[in-house]
């Protein structure tokens, strides 16, 4: 049998592991990574959506001059892009779905006939749903 071998009263032990002083810095630094980049996705994300209403108002316009082409006149107002009124005998559609007259913050896209500067306008009031704003705030316009 071995004698067991005792540290002398005093002298240092050897450590294992690391110490709570460690844990909370790399937490900390984990904590800010994850901070930064998850700033950074959301930021995409509301980046992505305002591009997408562009596009999406952009798109839209043109499925209301499809309809004035068969129909000879303007819808009166967006939902006659997906059912037939009345007044539009030639109506060959439907020419958009229930989904694509909302912007993708899910506000109804504004649509005015007579526009301001042409002969329609249509808007999407960004993130917020309110006129006016800047950056993901901001008023998206046919233009």
């Amino acid at each position: 049998m071995r004698p067991s071998r005792s540290r002398a009263p005093g002298a240092p032990s050897r450590q294992a592991g690391f110490s709570l002083l460690e844990i909370i810095i790399v937490l900390i630094l984990i904590g800010g990574i994850l901070a930064l980049v998850g700033s950074r996705l959301l930021g995409g994300a509301d980046r992505g959506k305002a591009n997408l209403a562009r596009s999406q108002v952009q798109t839209l316009a043109g499925k209301i001059e499809n309809y004035q082409l068969d129909t000879g006149s303007l819808p009166q107002r967006l939902d006659d892009l997906v059912v037939a009124p009345q007044n539009a005998p030639n109506w060959l559609g439907p020419y958009a779905k229930e989904a694509e007259l909302k912007d993708p913050w899910g506000h109804a896209i504004e649509y005015r006939a007579p526009g301001e500067s042409q002969d329609f306008d249509l808007i999407s009031y960004g993130k917020d749903g309110k006129a006016g704003g800047s950056s993901f705030d901001a008023d998206i316009k046919y233009q």
